[in-house]
């Protein structure tokens, strides 16, 4: 395929989503390096665009905008079932499955699809994230924004903001729209226009979550990636895509890529979302429930405030990177994936997500385990946590905005092996509470002093730290 120029130097790094983008819905897994975010640095032109773009519209706050606002923790999928599949029938599978909203895809992508989608939407009680290429992808993959006519492939503004608005004209009196999936994967070269989309989707549509999902990467360079992005754009949220579960054991720069995006969300104030894997593909294995658990529950314990599924429906063979099923098979079967999921989600992820995300991400500490992973934190003792004894354990605290008790996350850092760890609280603990998430309650723990956890692969227990 033919790639604009900007993407040229990480064609070959990218595989994933370049096949994806054949159809113009992206979600890559493979790891952008240092050396490929170099090569995609700005021009001094396209500085000058994103410099304009901070003369934009403040965003809304986040509490107001559907998805990042509210008491409800954002589950979602992307590649939905295809347009033969959009049915009531199918929809409410998702639903059943504990999903919040779905990223539309898998050739859902003109008006008519489109419109089918989030009228089923409507009756399931899902929300969208519309990828629209009649309309918006004009907008934002296909052309550069720019009132200069000299660009080459580029809109004016004014032309920007009709495509958006015919797009909020089909699809705004549906209840499920819950936004527009503007861009997948950006590089850093087109930061500029992308800033200008966004701008136009909070002056038009500013009850909905103008979205984009970026890139994976690692070192010095991504966190200048991740910070020109949130400059230009001034997102409500950060997301981003990696996928760990690699057929030769852990993707070893995983936690790095976790630890500069928690930083990234945190100094601007941003939720952040990640992507977790869900099936085999080119140099990944398939990964079983505890592999899904455990990506869940690490992107828990560094502070993601959404968790999406890549993906729900199995792409089919003609894209290439061998794909093996995902969540559902190609021709509309449950996987054991679909089940281990939908217990992951209404279990587990919609009730204690529900108690993390107003909460604060404190510090996440990496527990009994050497040599650490790059950038990974080892424990340090305080007046809440003095030791933690046994297996290697993965510990995120969170704090509460009006409270002085703490939130302890601790999961297991192991997606094999089962983790018995006791981890002693310090003088400033008084009392401790176990979430329960079957039953969605506090219970009292018995021994304050020592907490005794026992987790199977890819588990994690929610305490409270009462001071």
């Amino acid at each position: 395929m033919t790639l604009e120029p900007a993407e040229s130097a990480i064609a070959s790094l990218v595989n994933r989503r370049d096949v994806f983008r054949m159809a113009g819905l992206g979600a890559a897994a493979s790891v952008l390096p240092t050396a490929a975010l170099a090569a995609a640095a700005p021009t001094a032109a396209v500085a000058q665009e994103r410099a304009a773009v901070t003369t934009g519209v403040q965003p809304r706050a986040a509490a107001e905008l559907p998805l990042v606002g509210g008491t409800q923790f954002p589950i979602g999928i992307f590649w939905p079932p295809h347009p033969y599949e959009t049915t009531v029938a199918r929809y409410t599978e998702i639903a059943d499955a504990g999903f919040t909203f779905v990223v539309s895809g898998n050739y859902a992508d003109d008006g008519n699809i489109i419109g089918q989608m989030l009228s089923v939407a409507d009756q399931t009680g899902l929300k969208v994230l519309v990828s629209d290429d009649t309309q918006v992808r004009n907008m934002t993959r296909w052309f550069t924004i720019s009132d200069d006519r000299s660009v080459p492939m580029s809109i004016t503004t004014a032309d920007a903001r009709e495509l958006f608005q015919r797009a909020l004209d089909a699809y705004g009196p549906h209840k499920s729209l819950a936004g527009f999936n503007l861009f997948d994967e950006p590089w850093d070269g087109i930061f500029g226009s992308l800033g200008k989309a966004f701008d136009v989707a909070r002056t038009l549509a500013p009850q909905l979550l103008p979205y984009a999902n970026l890139l994976p990467g690692n070192g010095p360079s991504y966190d200048t990636y991740v910070n020109n992005y949130i400059a230009a754009t001034k997102p409500a949220l950060l997301s981003f895509d990696r996928y760990p579960i690699v057929a030769s054991g852990e993707d070893t720069g995983y936690f790095d890529n976790w630890a500069r995006f928690r930083l990234a969300g945190l100094a601007h104030n941003l939720p952040t979302w990640t992507y977790i894997q869900t099936l085999a593909y080119n140099g990944h294995r398939s990964p079983t429930a505890a592999d899904l658990l455990w990506q869940v529950n690490v992107s828990l314990a560094y502070g993601a405030k959404g968790i999406q599924y890549f993906t729900y429906w199995t792409p089919d063979p003609a894209r290439g990177e061998g794909f093996g099923p995902a969540l559902i098979t190609l021709d509309g079967h449950r996987t054991e994936r679909y089940t281990a999921a939908k217990k992951i989600n209404t279990q587990w992820l919609q009730p204690v997500g529900q108690q993390l995300k107003p909460l604060v991400s404190e510090s996440v500490q990496h527990a009994n385990e050497s040599p650490l992973p790059t950038n990974a934190a080892g424990f340090v003792a305080d007046d809440y946590v003095s030791a933690v004894s046994g297996s290697a354990v993965i510990l995120g605290r969170f704090s509460e905005s009006d409270s002085s008790r703490k939130h302890l996350l601790v999961a297991n850092r192991s997606v094999s092996d089962a983790a018995a760890t006791v981890v002693h609280t310090g003088s400033a603990v008084t009392g401790v509470q176990l979430f329960d998430p079957r039953h969605n309650r506090w219970l009292t723990y018995a021994n304050p002093q020592q907490l005794a956890v026992a987790l199977q692969p890819g588990e994690a227990q929610l305490f409270r730290l009462l001071h």
